[in-house]
């Protein structure tokens, strides 16, 4: 009786009911999300020290950063313009294999700069499946299940973050270089397989076969220069404007904290290598516990509150780590600990503000466009991030600080979007 009892709350969590309530694509997309997860999660510890091993300066690492980010503007300009072309599917399918699938190929034998910055460019395609991804996941949604579909995506990548102690077993065996190649290789694999089943079990979505019947006869180019009027539009939409303030912001501290943490805790605090793999799985347990047992407590219609509530905690998190003591893993654990509260309460707030901004006929071009404004703000900042890291390895998380602090003032003037009960 109990165990019946246990099962019937399991299927009555709204967490649950968001995937029951949500069939086809965003089902499909949320499950299959751990075959990117996984090998991601795996990697990502080891991925700068993985070049910094092979001699890739913090400057170069910087620099390849801001390169890429100059590639990505492109890729995802004409990402908008694929996806209502090609279809919401197969511009998805068409990022994930060259985006990823042989991207890694070439960083698994990758050994010197130029070649870590050819993979780079690669995975730059993954900028054209980010619109088609985003569309295909949320168009045939109900809106006001988006923050409960982005909270599945963000479970989708955490569940595969506790096979990070897998590669940092291998690591302190094995060192570094050997054991990243094969996991680079592994991830192409994963995500070869992730093409073949989005296109076994996924669908075009509605407004992707209106757009793709609407643009049959117009030319790519054609298209591209419809953009004089859709940027104006998008300047005047208020709501639009600080939505992407905020991504904006958390968009560039994500590329310092990403890049720069294992390099801060290995080099200036002198912690262990093998440490790097365990940090994640903290981030990965205090996201899940708030996600399934505290999440959807809160308001799910609200927005402004808990974005703020979540930034202010991020400011905190950059304050443990910038003064962090040496040698001490104190102040580097409270800093997942908030880092990861603030996450789970900011990410998927700020995707669905986002969306739910945009208008549905052109949600594509307008989040292509978004991405590449996004990115084309943030591509400096890479290699900015590798000069303050190579002057001093605080500056990139103060640098964090700064950029939370903006967001914070951004959101203090955003508006409770209007959320409809039924999909678009």
């Amino acid at each position: 009786m109990n165990r019946k009892a246990g099962l019937r709350k399991l299927r009555e969590h709204p967490l649950m009911q968001v995937l029951a309530n949500n069939g086809g694509n965003p089902r499909t997309l949320v499950l299959i999300e751990p075959l990117w997860g996984i090998p991601y999660n795996l990697i990502a510890p080891f991925a700068t020290l993985y070049m910094y091993t092979q001699g890739v300066t913090d400057v170069q690492i910087g620099a390849i950063l801001s390169v890429t980010m100059v590639v990505q503007v492109f890729f995802s300009f004409i990402g908008g313009t694929l996806a209502d072309k090609l279809g919401r599917k197969f511009t998805t399918m068409l990022g994930d294999f060259f985006g990823w699938s042989m991207a890694c190929l070439v960083w698994s034998i990758s050994n010197n700069f130029w070649l870590f910055l050819l993979a780079a460019v690669l995975n730059c395609f993954e900028q054209i499946n980010q619109t088609a991804w985003y569309c295909l996941l949320i168009e045939d949604a109900r809106q006001k299940d988006l923050v409960g579909i982005y909270t599945w995506v963000n479970i989708g990548g955490l569940v595969a973050v506790f096979f990070a102690p897998i590669s940092g077993l291998f690591v302190s065996s094995h060192s570094v270089v050997p054991v990243v190649r094969v996991l680079y290789f592994l991830f192409a694999m994963t995500m070869l397989l992730k093409t073949l089943i989005t296109f076994k079990f996924c669908r075009e979505t509605k407004q992707g076969v209106i757009r793709r019947a609407e643009t049959k006869n117009v030319s790519v180019f054609r298209m591209i220069g419809e953009y004089r009027r859709l940027v104006p539009e998008l300047l005047r939409n208020r709501g639009v404007v600080k939505a992407v303030a905020v991504s904006v912001c958390l968009y560039i501290a994500n590329i310092v904290n990403t890049n720069f943490f294992s390099l801060y805790v290995t080099q200036r605090l002198g912690l262990s290598e093998d440490l790097l793999a365990l940090f994640p799985i903290l981030n990965a347990v205090v996201m899940l516990v708030f996600m399934v047992g505290i999440q959807h407590r809160l308001n799910a219609a609200r927005f402004r509150v808990p974005l703020w509530i979540g930034l202010g905690l991020y400011c905190a998190a950059a304050l443990a780590l910038i003064f962090s003591p040496a040698n001490e893993v104190g102040f580097v654990l409270v800093y997942v600990f908030l880092a990861a509260v603030a996450a789970a309460l900011v990410n998927p707030r700020k995707d669905a503000l986002l969306q739910l901004n945009l208008d549905p006929q052109e949600r594509a071009r307008l989040n292509a466009l978004i991405m590449a404004s996004t990115i084309a703000l943030s591509s400096p900042f890479g290699y900015l991030a590798g000069l303050l890291s190579s002057v001093d390895r605080r500056l990139p998380f103060a640098f964090s600080l700064a950029l939370f602090l903006a967001a914070m003032l951004v959101v203090c003037r955003v508006q409770e979007p209007r959320v409809e009960e039924r999909g678009e």
